[in-house]
């Protein structure tokens, strides 16, 4: 059998440990070399794909365990796995490596409507739970792009935001308890689903967003919420910077609770989703910047007035170049079409790198314009555009170089250009999609020297070996 393994590994103690641990846990469970699935070698990066050792597929927390303290054994790293939609390769084995895939981890096991939780195993798909939580009256508000094939494990290994951070939280402000592996093999089961519960140390927060370097999170208790009532949208145009962040205050201030998203569109980005990805404006004209409000309330009768009141105030202080107030679901969906058509990117812009960074809402329109600048005078012909969640300090933004190919894209440079910026406004690398291997030379332009040490000395002592996900954030 013609196989990578890594340093410190023996190639013959290593398949006699896998095809012990298959005999345990099952031939499903358990490939190894060629017959190792293809969607296991890379997770949505664009890094090369990699030929990994095994690929090891649990049913439970007790399989997590078995395959650790296995690969302990033998000396393998160990890359866990979830939906594989991560975009910096933190789930991207190495060659020779074994990955962990949660695949078969998944189900609800319990919707408790009187505490407002869901119990549910890590390899479940976003959506899945989302339904669930529908399915019983109730609501789970995390909501990415990538619904259908995330897995919510993968969610909190990257401590994921989404659309509806302003309102909900981040990822880590809708979990109450975790059962988690510790790379020794050890099961630890905190279910807690108490929302006050300060008995000593909070560790369930060492684990999420720590991108399984840490651990490997099994199973979540879940914080439900009520399911909205009704939801209330205006797409708005405005003329500068300075009055987008006027009407996010005014959102935050009349609309109180109610606010769930505010999403800022460049005229960058407008002009390729409208004009390139081909859809409809609901607004005329050119302006300079476009905001996708959307409030959820409890009662149609009550808050859409409500809203609408609010909106017609802003409107009639001046704030407004234009805006279209959302009458029907369809007129929501189509509101939400202009911010979710960065993907359909691929199919008009052709190869391109995505970004995610984070920085004070006051430097954002200040940051993009000196990034583009950048860009423009660092790397000849290079294009980009920018759009976000600005109520929760998130930008995204999408560069690229007409004609390239994804493999000539300069992304060493662009990473160089961009991550620059945002040290020199002290904001973030990383605002929701983690550092895996890929932001990790640029960590330091967000975390101290003190904090990285921290995080160095955590990893030691409950990593000694350095087996689980190792060369990943730190």
């Amino acid at each position: 059998m013609n196989m990578t393994i890594p340093a410190g590994a023996d190639a013959a103690r290593a398949i006699e440990v896998l095809t012990r641990l298959r005999d345990q846990l099952g031939a499903a469970a358990v490939l190894i070399g060629a017959d190792v699935p293809e969607r296991n070698r890379n997770d949505w990066s664009t890094q090369p794909p990699t030929n990994p050792l095994a690929v090891v597929r649990p049913v439970d927390a007790a399989g997590v365990s078995a395959a650790l303290r296995a690969c302990r054994e033998a000396s393998l790293p160990v890359v866990p796995q979830g939906g594989l939609t991560g975009l910096c390769g933190g789930a991207r084995p190495e060659d020779g490596w074994v990955a962990l895939s949660l695949e078969r981890l998944v189900g609800v096991e319990e919707i408790d409507p009187d505490s407002a939780t869901m119990t549910v195993r890590a390899g479940t798909p976003l959506e899945a739970v989302q339904r669930a939580a529908t399915d019983a009256g109730l609501y789970f508000a995390l909501d990415l792009g990538s619904r259908g094939s995330c897995a919510i494990g993968g969610n909190l290994s990257t401590n994921a935001g989404g659309n509806r951070v302003i309102r909900y939280g981040m990822a880590r402000e809708l979990v109450l308890g975790l059962e988690w592996v510790l790379p020794d093999g050890t099961i630890v089961t905190s279910l807690n689903k108490m929302m006050k519960n300060n008995a000593g140390y909070d560790l369930k927060q060492l684990f999420i967003g720590s991108e399984g370097t840490l651990g490997v999170i099994t199973r979540i208790v879940l914080k439900l919420h009520p399911q909205p009532g009704c939801t209330m949208s205006a797409l708005c145009a405005l003329p500068d910077y300075p009055s987008v962040v006027r009407l996010l205050n005014a959102s935050r201030r009349g609309l109180g609770p109610l606010l769930s998203a505010f999403e800022v569109m460049w005229p960058d980005y407008w002009e390729v989703v409208t004009q390139r990805v081909g859809v409809r404006p609901p607004v005329a004209g050119a302006h300079g910047f476009y905001v996708l409000v959307e409030a959820q309330g409890t009662d149609e009768a009550v808050d859409g007035p409500r809203f609408a009141a609010w909106l017609e105030q802003f409107a009639d202080g001046g704030g407004l170049a234009d805006a279209a107030l959302a009458q029907s679901v369809a007129d929501t969906q189509s509101f939400w079409a202009l911010r979710d058509a960065c993907s359909e990117f691929f199919q008009v812009l052709g190869p391109h790198v995505s970004y995610d960074v984070a920085l004070a809402v006051r430097d954002m329109d200040a940051f993009a314009a000196q990034c583009k600048a950048a860009l423009l005078a660092q790397i000849p012909g290079c294009e980009s555009v920018y759009y976000g969640h600005i109520g929760d300090g998130n930008v995204h933004l999408v560069a690229w170089v007409p004609g390239l190919s994804i493999e000539e894209q300069p992304k060493k440079r662009m990473d160089e250009v961009i991550y620059g910026t945002v040290r020199d406004f002290k904001g973030s690398i990383s605002a929701e999609h983690g550092i895996g291997t890929a932001k990790k030379p640029y960590l330091s332009y967000a975390r101290s020297p003190e904090e990285i040490a921290l995080m160095r000395t955590l990893k030691q002592a409950l990593d000694p070996q350095n087996l689980l996900n190792p060369g990943k954030v730190i």
